[in-house]
């Protein structure tokens, strides 16, 4: 008897220790993981904390009209660019990309509406720090302006009646609707002379006009061209791009720190993706 409860009692202290064992191991991995998550959020918190301190440096840096507010003059009739959106905010790939160059300068983005000229204007005479509205670089606008690097490619396109007879061969010929100020207006005017073509204020009203038979053709940007043809039955686009042209961001001439910064921004939200995710979600692949 006395045996079996040695043996007994040597049994239960063996599983007793099996079992000390295994309680310490799960403790040791449960405070091991516990230590692991918090290292991790350290480590993101402090990465918040140190792109909020830099995005706040920048902003200290970087001069604009006023203090902590990024203004971008636009003109907001150039879909899927700009455009106004139902609640009367301005959306598009320009409204979002200023947006998210607004972010990592630590500024509030303030967009102004008005006439393309008026935009262009804006920036020359220190009432807005940035204009994005399809703006092409050029070497007049060169003169008066600085431009960040590209940031998206524009195609000029021609819209046209079904069933007409203009082609891109013809279109000297025949009496062309442009919007006032754009590179579509220079180029035309300066291709087939000025007495061939007809400036409106904005894209929709030379759509307009060539529906009402004022003018034979537009010549406007690829992207609110097929817009434009999507919202009118009876137009179409003839094939081919008549111009192709890079998209930048214009500046005041004397402000190279913002265009420094605005650039390095431009620069990392590409290298990302950002910008592509943005063009993405307004024109796609197809």
């Amino acid at each position: 008897m006395k045996k079996f409860f040695a043996i007994a009692l040597s049994c239960l202290l063996v599983v007793g220790m099996f079992a000390g064992c295994g309680n310490s191991a799960a403790e040791e991995t449960t405070v091991a993981a516990v230590e692991t998550t918090a290292a991790a959020e350290a480590t993101a918190a402090a990465a918040e904390t140190t792109a909020a301190t830099e995005a706040a440096e920048t902003a200290a840096e970087v001069s604009t009209i006023e203090d902590g507010v990024l203004i971008m003059a636009t003109n907001a009739a150039f879909p899927p660019y700009e455009m106004v959106a139902d609640d009367g905010s301005i959306e598009g790939i320009d409204a979002e990309v200023a947006g998210a160059i607004a972010e990592k300068l630590g500024l509030k983005l303030e967009i102004d509406d008005m006439d393309f000229d008026a935009a262009l204007l804006a920036v020359q005479q220190g009432k807005a720090d940035i204009v994005m509205a399809g703006v092409s670089v050029t070497e007049d606008r060169l003169m008066v302006m600085n431009f960040s690097d590209t940031y998206a490619t524009g195609i000029q396109s021609v819209i046209v009646k079904e069933g007409s007879d203009v082609t891109m061969d013809n279109l000297g010929e025949k009496m062309i609707g442009t919007q006032r100020g754009t590179t579509g207006y220079i180029y035309a005017s300066g291709d087939y002379g000025e007495d061939h073509v007809t400036a409106y204020d904005n894209g929709a009203s030379a759509v307009q006009a060539l529906m009402n038979g004022q003018v034979d053709c537009v010549i406007i940007d690829n992207a609110p061209a097929q817009e434009f043809v999507a919202a009118n039955s009876g137009l179409t686009l003839l094939d081919g791009a008549w111009v192709e042209e890079e998209y930048a961001i214009g500046l005041n001439k004397d402000n190279a720190g913002l265009l420094e910064a605005v650039n390095q921004a431009l620069a990392e939200l590409i290298a990302d993706g950002t910008v592509q995710s943005i063009v993405d979600k307004y024109i796609s692949a197809e």
